[in-house]
């Protein structure tokens, strides 16, 4: 912990079997000493501060500290810390104490669903750079049609993928490979409905995948990544990963992906 700071209830829940909230509980009741310190709910550890729970001393895991966050992107924001274009970011919703936070990966400025942001460098490498699935709904004008169906079970490979691209992008040529699922829940003339699991995260790779085959994509929404799922999360809010999904990301870091 040489150098990190953190909260006295979020280290408790890393390194014990107990959850933030019942963190809160042991603080409130008097059962948590932190060394040099007054224990409290805004009590931030630094410089190595032992922690004691009953008098016991909770010895950290070999895990590296880190804090990850659920965020229900909205449309109409960008992922990321300003733009040129005055168009409003994450960053002017999620507030300062989030402002050093990396966000996984992209969703573009019509799209939303979940993001996740964490304060290791280290873990938002690991995560963008997996092949975790990332499961979406998606509408799209038009119906569905055998070649699409095709293209998502077998992939496709296109020298030109800029139909469905920002117009800024210059990325032309780009490969799809087979989607890890796909579900059709609605296909009729107007519009249809999917659900889609792809395990990349390309520039607008979706949008450009749809757009290839002249279908525009009207609706899109990333409801999971990886083990963390949107659920009922509000658009706009913001949560912690809770304490199984926090294993996961351990077992996650000591194994790779």
């Amino acid at each position: 912990m040489d150098g990190y700071f953190v909260r006295l209830n979020q280290f408790i829940s890393h390194h014990t079997k107990y959850s933030r909230r019942e963190a809160d509980v042991l603080i409130e009741q008097g059962r948590v000493n932190v060394e040099k310190t007054k224990a409290d709910f805004k009590t931030i550890l630094k410089d190595n501060q032992r922690v004691f729970i009953d008098g016991k001393y909770i010895k950290p895991q070999k895990n590296d500290l880190y804090t990850v966050v659920v965020y229900h992107k909205p449309k109409g924001e960008i992922v990321s810390k300003k733009d040129d274009r005055g168009r409003r970011v994450i960053y002017d919703s999620l507030g300062e104490k989030y402002a050093c936070f990396v966000p996984v990966g992209r969703l573009d400025f019509a799209s939303e669903g979940v993001i996740l942001l964490t304060d290791s460098k280290k873990v938002a490498q690991s995560l963008m750079e997996s092949s975790l699935e990332r499961e979406y709904i998606i509408k799209v004008k038009g119906n569905i049609t055998q070649e699409i169906i095709q293209a998502m079970t077998e992939g496709i490979y296109l020298e030109n993928a800029q139909a469905g691209a920002h117009p800024k992008n210059k990325i032309r040529q780009m490969e799809f490979a087979p989607f890890a699922k796909y579900e059709i829940i609605k296909n009729e003339k107007n519009f249809s409905k999917l659900k889609v699991s792809i395990k990349e995260g390309k520039n607008r790779e979706l949008r450009r995948f749809f757009a290839y085959f002249k279908k525009d994509v009207l609706d899109l929404r990333r409801i999971r990544y990886g083990w963390v799922c949107l659920n009922a999360l509000p658009v706009g809010k913001t949560r912690f990963l809770n304490k199984d999904e926090y294993k996961l990301l351990h077992k996650f870091m000591d194994k790779g992906d």
